[in-house]
């Protein structure tokens, strides 16, 4: 299967500071890429357990004695880390992008290149598809998540003109979709309108968000004292969660102080935010959205 070069490689590896014989989760498996990096860092005593929802990712599964690949959703992290007598890590890497295998099989109906029947699931044996969204979310829903996931000022009409389409037929294509709210798009910003429509839906169709909550939660129990956690982000909803996560160790409001004004949270960032150079970008379109950002354990 056709995977891209991970986007940021060097550096969100690099932020785990791996020590040789330390243990580390990529919960994002996909092409293998990350975790490659990973274990050329470790020594023989080292450990690397990686995760993926997606059945197809486990044909890139690594023969090495260190490496653990386990087909499951990383928001059961801790579940399955502890089945494996792992009760604490040294880092955890995680790139939440849609893989590039995923974006360039059509039939996954990710990507608003192609003509495909609408799903948008990363674990293609859930039952929840783009298509049961679109044909059966109420308008209320339908708006809720073109407002709150996608951005879209015009989330309503959106919603509106979905359920009047499907009222005489439903809409079964990712083309079908895109043609019914053509008006939607204006010119020179269409694939860009299109690409937050899909965004919300994909976001909805696997719970995304509450995902990354939960995935963040558990690193900052899972990761030992002076750990690193390395996260790539690829829109405002998702960066925003880490960035807060990591300031705040809570993703609304802020952390209560003591009566000194002073208060403490799990985690500190490292260095700044990082973003791709213009010549990956160049190499790798899809890396132009990317954000890095590390943190450790306090």
């Amino acid at each position: 299967m056709e995977y891209h070069s991970p986007v940021l490689l060097n550096e969100s590896v690099n932020g785990l500071a791996i020590k040789k014989n330390g243990v580390y989760v990529d919960v994002t498996f996909g092409g293998g890429g990350h975790s490659r990096k990973i274990l050329q860092h470790l020594g023989p005593e080292g450990r690397l357990f990686a995760f993926d929802q997606d059945k197809d990712a486990l044909s890139n599964t690594i023969k090495d004695d260190r490496f653990v690949l386990i087909n499951e959703n990383f928001k059961f992290m801790k579940r399955f880390l502890r089945f494996h007598g792992v009760k604490a890590v040294d880092g955890i890497l995680a790139d939440f992008g849609v893989s590039s295998y995923q974006f360039d099989a059509p039939e996954r109906g990710f990507s608003i290149r192609f003509d495909a029947p609408l799903d948008m699931r990363m674990n293609q044996e859930d039952k929840l598809s783009a298509k049961t969204i679109v044909d059966s979310y109420s308008e209320e829903e339908l708006r809720r998540i073109f407002w709150d996931f996608g951005e879209l000022r015009s989330a309503p009409a959106i919603a509106r003109t979905i359920v009047e389409a499907r009222s005489e037929r439903p809409i079964e294509t990712t083309f079908e979709l895109k043609k019914l709210l053509h008006k939607f798009l204006p010119r020179g910003k269409n694939n860009k309108i299109l690409a937050q429509i899909y965004q919300a839906i994909r976001i909805e169709v696997n719970n995304e968000l509450e995902v990354l909550k939960l995935f963040l939660i558990a690193s900052k129990e899972l990761l030992k004292t002076e750990g690193r956690l390395s996260v790539i982000s690829y829109h405002s909803l998702e960066d925003r969660l880490v960035k807060r996560f990591i300031r705040n160790g809570m993703f609304q409001g802020e952390p209560e102080r003591d009566v000194f004004g002073n208060y403490s949270v799990p985690l500190e960032k490292v260095g700044k935010l990082i973003v791709p150079t213009d010549e990956e970008i160049k190499i790798n379109n899809r890396a132009r959205s990317a954000k890095l950002r590390i943190a450790k354990k306090i």
